[in-house]
């Protein structure tokens, strides 16, 4: 592996913070795809004036029902033919409060979460223990650190009647009791249906008030699409919280990431940039509330997820000047170096983050080959000698770094599956494409039974999955996770850099060597599913138009 082969190279280029295929590889693309990347939608603007963000469906077209070739997806996305269907069958779901949002806004230190809404919106927050105790104070974990977080509890006549006088109360009770620096309001289904005045109440209580009243209007029923939560979260941070920079800080990193980047992710991205002399700003989990006054004087906002951080990226760069960029992200060699060397064009360390690539790729790079060549010697075991097929992915950020990576190890990815997909990785799919070669995308949020038929048709030797996803069901090829979460300290969970990617192989390779768990369970349990549903060529068939006028004349 070459040290300097990172794809952004003289055909790809930086436009506004953003990865931004260069126009040699757009001909290429359009001759062999049919996609014309010029045409695609430009991103909307951050309006902080607005309440809150707009859906992501709104913002980005974004949707969780497809199934095809990556490709096809592509066209529809440059020429905004994306939908959102209505689906006649469902298993799960996410909710913009509840799913990825409630459990990490409850870990800002000085803070407090009141959750306006029936008290089981507010049980989520309890995940917070399973989620991060396991992590050691050695580790970092804040030593001092307590949950604070209350209910409104809206009942029947809060429903009838309004409940703002209740909100008012809950917060003029959190600032006595536990005197923060901000106190976040988490909106719910309820508060959304009987159209409560959140800012009516924040703008009356706020001179009442010390600490700094944040409402984040992450109602469920806003949005079929969890990712609009992180917006939610974002634009109430950078409407209320974020400061005007006192002074800009050359060598300070905005971080932010998703639940599902451990604990030793973090911990390498701080050794990682701490070597260069590099401070970063990691949020949302365990932060001050100064960590997030201070964003806007942040150097660069770097990625881990480029669909949790667009927003804030965004907002932050057009309010306050702090440049971002979107993609690469540290997952594997190639893109843990292109992510370093952005990194290192907007805080003046070129010359230092070079030394830093040589110096990490000379102890790890054997370790990889090492796990890459373990994986020809099995696939060179088999019949016809071809590699090892493995299908991944979780959000759309996963979609677009696993790939790069999985190659890396001498892999094939025949498919990929994502819960997400809007217009913001248009770019970066398109590369992905022209790099790898054309693939099948199921996009849905935790669909199990989508996923088993896709699993079951494809038949690759390894299936990753995510415990959401309902990944552990009887089929004949191994399966593992896709992931660990972030309170997870066991190094050999860790996905992000070079020690990342090499402990992420070595737990790929574990999968194919031991058998033993998926033995048992083929063996033990029945299929989840009929006979007829694995069957399926298509995981949905359901939308089929004869098919909802036939469901219609049933009626």
């Amino acid at each position: 592996m070459n040290p300097k082969g990172n794809h952004n190279n003289q055909c790809n280029h930086k436009e506004h913070g953003t990865f931004k295929i260069g126009s040699c590889k757009r001909k290429k693309i359009k001759q062999i795809l049919g996609v014309d990347l010029d045409n695609k939608p430009e991103a909307q603007p951050i309006d902080l004036d607005k309440i809150t963000s707009p859906n992501r469906e709104q913002r980005a077209h974004g949707t969780n029902i497809y199934y095809g070739k990556a490709s096809d997806l592509l066209k529809d996305a440059v020429n905004q033919n994306v939908t959102m269907d209505e689906r006649r069958f469902q298993q799960s779901g996410g909710c913009v409060l509840n799913f990825y949002l409630a459990v990490r806004v409850s870990t800002i230190r000085d803070a407090v979460v009141i959750f306006n809404a029936p008290v089981g919106c507010s049980s989520s927050a309890l995940g917070y223990r399973e989620l991060f105790r396991g992590v050691p104070e050695a580790l970092g974990r804040p030593a001092e650190y307590k949950l604070n977080w209350m209910t409104t509890n809206l009942q029947q006549d809060d429903v009838v009647y309004g409940a703002g006088e209740k909100l008012r109360d809950t917060i003029i009770e959190a600032q006595e009791r536990y005197n923060p620096k901000a106190i976040f309001i988490l909106t719910s289904c309820t508060t959304g249906i009987i159209g409560e005045d959140i800012e009516g109440v924040v703008d009356d209580i706020q001179p009442e008030i010390d600490a700094t009243i944040v409402p984040v209007h992450c109602e469920g029923i806003r949005s079929r699409l969890v990712q609009t939560g992180y917006d939610a979260f974002w634009h109430a941070v950078l409407k209320y919280l974020v400061k005007k920079p006192e002074k800009k800080q050359k060598d300070l990193v905005n971080v932010a990431s998703m639940l599902s980047y451990t604990w030793q992710d973090r911990l390498e991205i701080e050794r990682l940039l701490g070597k260069i002399g590099l401070k970063v700003n990691f949020i949302p989990e365990f932060a001050t509330v100064e960590q997030f006054e201070k964003l806007s004087e942040a150097a660069v906002t770097a990625p881990i997820c480029p669909t949790y951080t667009d927003y804030l990226s965004r907002g932050l760069e057009e309010k306050f000047g702090v440049p971002y960029f979107l993609y690469p992200t540290p997952t594997g060699f190639e893109n843990t170096d292109g992510w370093l060397r952005e990194i290192g064009k907007y805080t003046g360390k070129e010359e230092e983050v070079e030394e830093l690539i040589k110096e990490e790729r000379a102890k790890w790079e054997p370790k990889l080959n090492s796990i890459r060549n373990e994986f020809i010697n099995i696939s060179n075991t088999r019949k016809n000698g071809e590699k090892l097929q493995v299908l991944g992915a979780l959000g759309q950020g996963r979609l677009v770094s696993q790939m790069p990576y999985f190659d890396e190890l001498g892999l094939d990815t025949p498919a990929a599956m994502a819960q997400d997909f809007d217009e913001l990785i248009i770019d970066e799919l398109a590369d992905i494409i022209e790099r790898n070669g054309d693939f099948n995308l199921m996009v849905n949020t935790f669909q199990a039974a989508e996923q088993a038929n896709v699993t079951a048709s494809l038949k690759p030797d390894l299936t990753l999955t995510c415990p959401f996803q309902g990944g552990s069901w009887k089929r004949d090829t191994q399966v593992t996770r896709i992931h660990s979460l972030r309170g997870d300290p066991a190094p050999e969970s860790a996905q992000s850099g070079y020690s990342g990617a090499v402990a992420f192989g070595e737990f790929l390779l574990r999968a194919f060597q031991n058998k033993a768990y998926q033995k048992t369970l083929s063996e033990k349990t029945k299929p989840a599913y009929k006979d007829w549903w694995y069957e399926q060529e298509d995981p949905l068939y359901f939308l089929d138009k004869e098919l909802d006028d036939d469901y219609a004349l049933s009626k």
